[in-house]
């Protein structure tokens, strides 16, 4: 392990950081903590050493390579189990706001903090080689947390998603071992079905209460296969179906509110992005 990065003990249960906090810690001794909760995300590796983890009273021992995750405001403490062995671990805290921030940035951030909400499932196993995997990207990202180098902020924040994106693939394909076909064959269906339901109002939801498969999965399934997201998709379907609308002559307001556009404005904007030029000057320059 990597002593120079360790950091030395502290009871703290608070955020002093704006968006995250990473420790290493490696102790033989350790007090004992109260049991507590955070208005933060805890993502809790564990090394070595003979400990447990009590969520809600329950006390689970752990296993090396094990990860725990805990939500705001879900009690818990660690519980050192034989202190003649060296007890080990990674603590990750990330706030609430900067978690936002990456689901903001891709829905795939949130997979793993919702199966852990909605199972109750907090501990998760891996083995040695997959946790090895692991702890590469948590010590590459406290290398940079502990240097001062060209571009830091932004290699740093990289580092983070990176770590975050790869437990959320772990929990993810540990949770759907689907075979490609199957895979295909929902791309499949959500193409006919975006077909066929082009003008109505297609969600996450909507196709997730259709199909009986989590929208994270539907999301991931659909990126993967197109290389754009389900929303981008179908807002370039409509932008399509509207403009062979438009310049065979119809009116291009109604037309735009059949297919699917809430208002004018937002369908405007994503006209000229997509065509380089607004509706009325495609229909002049195109339109019959």
């Amino acid at each position: 392990m990597k002593r120079n990065l360790q950091t030395a003990y502290n009871t703290r249960q608070y955020m002093v950081s704006k968006d995250f906090e990473l420790y290493y810690y490696s102790d033989n001794k350790v007090p004992n903590v109260a049991s507590h909760s955070h208005d933060y995300y805890e993502f809790y590796f564990f090394i070595d050493g003979n400990a447990g983890i009590e969520i809600d009273n329950e006390v689970m021992t752990l296993e090396p390579g094990d990860i725990v995750v805990m939500t705001p405001g879900l009690r818990h403490r660690a519980v050192l189990l034989d202190g003649d062995k060296k007890y080990s671990r990674f603590v990750f805290w990330i706030s609430k706001e900067y978690f936002q921030y990456m689901f903001e940035h891709s829905v795939n951030f949130g997979y793993l903090i919702q199966h852990v909400i909605t199972s109750g499932q907090h501990i998760f196993h891996n083995d040695r080689i997959a946790f090895n995997n692991i702890q590469g990207k948590i010590f590459t990202l406290m290398e940079e947390l502990n240097a001062d180098r060209f571009g830091k902020n932004e290699r740093v924040r990289l580092c983070v998603m990176d770590l975050m994106l790869h437990l959320n693939r772990i929990v993810y394909e540990a949770n759907h071992p689907s075979t490609q076909r199957e895979d295909m064959t929902l791309y499949q269906n959500l193409l006919n079905y975006i077909e066929q339901h082009l003008e109505e109002d297609i969600t996450l939801e909507v196709l997730e209460n259709e199909f009986y498969v989590s929208k994270y999965h539907i999301e991931h399934t659909f990126k993967d296969q197109m290389g754009l997201s389900l929303h981008q998709y179908i807002i370039k379907k409509r932008l399509a179906a509207v403009r062979d609308a438009i310049i065979n002559g119809s009116d291009i307001v109604q037309t735009c509110l059949g297919w699917g556009f809430n208002d004018y404005s937002s369908f405007f904007r994503a006209f000229k992005k997509e065509y380089g030029m607004s509706p009325k000057e495609y229909k002049k320059i195109y339109g019959n």
